[in-house]
């Protein structure tokens, strides 16, 4: 299913050498949408600015043929780039689901986890990408790797695997690889941790004053598992964590993206950031410069789920930068580089996707779960 590395570096070295600065920039972002049907604004995002992916929200499902037709449709404004597309949802089960109400739906994280059965969880993670691949989707950020520390936390909570961090890794890791060896790219998050918090960062920022050694004792084990276990994309998470970085939360802080997760950690990966529209950044700063700071500070990807004007203005900024010099084309290629070639290992080719069997798919679940 995944290419050998010397393939894709070969690959990827010649079109590099073709692409424009505007190409290269879009592969920067992943996009959100409006709507539960394609349109004129994401088709201009695909086709002029070359996005390097999308995400579909809640807000973006319909039924089962509604999702095929709108990621077909993605992928045919896609068609004249050579670059496939990530095609990403938040499908983590429980209460973060965006599947269609025809199709059954995973239980939360907690209750995988207090199976502790690492063979049923790979088995999770196999039948989840199976069901994402009948939709079209090749990408999911999942799982969630928060260790569930903190029992008043309002985001996280049954999200969690555990409030053990080696349950929560070892939990995790079987999903992950569940999901990567039938062909889903798994994205772990929140990065460095988002278990410990009592602000939902969706609307606020959240600050947990932890030093570096207590994250190494809690929060940090099952991201480290992850980057051992070689995890292809990790998701940095809003949160202020003042005895790592004073000034800018974890996902525009270079001393945790770089210092901390690439230097420390020794991660080579792509890391993309959280939504970049959501309160923790947007009361403090605006969208495009987030998403620069956050580019400077060491990430691959910026995830802007919402609002297209954002999402131009974002892109033009940082076009504007590289083209001025404040953003190194050095530092672009970078990034660049580790976004093909993990879309060329995983052979993305944006196939038109047909009909899902829902029938089939449900009667799936229920030998997965034993239920009638």
């Amino acid at each position: 299913m995944i290419e050998p590395l010397e393939i894709t570096f070969s690959k990827v070295d010649l079109l590099m050498e073709e692409m424009s600065v505007e190409e290269k920039v879009g592969q920067l972002l992943v996009v959100g949408m409006k709507g539960k049907t394609f349109n004129h604004e994401v088709d201009r995002l695909i086709r002029q600015y070359h996005v390097g992916g999308l995400i579909l929200l809640g807000k973006n499902v319909s039924t089962p043929t509604g999702i095929l037709d709108l990621l077909n449709e993605s992928k045919k404004a896609n068609a004249d780039n050579e670059i496939p597309l990530f095609l990403s949802v938040d499908e983590e089960g429980g209460r973060v689901s965006r599947l269609p109400a025809s199709m059954k739906k995973l239980p939360p994280a907690a209750s995988i986890g207090k199976k502790n059965d690492e063979e049923f969880a790979y088995a999770t993670g196999a039948y989840l990408a199976e069901v994402l691949q009948s939709l079209g989707y090749n990408m999911n950020f999942a799982p969630v790797l928060d260790v569930h520390s903190n029992p008043k936390n309002p985001v996280i909570g049954d999200r969690s695997f555990s409030s053990d961090p080696q349950e929560v890794a070892s939990i995790g890791m079987s999903v992950m690889k569940g999901m990567r060896d039938n062909g889903i790219i798994s994205v772990v998050k929140h990065f460095p941790g988002h278990g410990d918090t009592h602000i939902d960062s969706h609307k606020s920022l959240p600050i947990i004053n932890k030093s570096l050694q207590e994250l190494q004792q809690t929060e940090l084990i099952p991201f480290q598992r992850a980057i051992d276990e070689q995890v292809e994309m990790i998701m940095v998470a809003h949160i202020m964590f003042p005895e790592l970085e004073e000034v800018y939360p974890s996902s525009l802080s270079k001393k945790i993206i770089t210092g901390l997760l690439r230097d420390e950690m020794h991660y080579d990966g792509v890391i993309i950031t959280d939504d970049l529209t959501m309160g923790a950044i947007v009361n403090d700063y605006t969208v495009p410069q987030a998403a620069l700071q956050s580019f400077m500070a060491g990430s691959d990807l910026l995830l802007i789920a919402g609002d297209y004007q954002n999402q131009v203005d974002t892109l033009d900024a940082l076009i504007a930068a590289v083209k001025s010099g404040a953003i190194t084309e050095k530092r672009l290629d970078e990034s660049v580089r580790r976004i093909l070639e993990l879309k060329y290992r995983y052979k993305l080719d944006d196939p038109i996707q047909q009909e899902i069997d829902v029938e089939n798919s449900n009667q799936k679940y229920k030998e997965l779960y034993k239920t009638n």
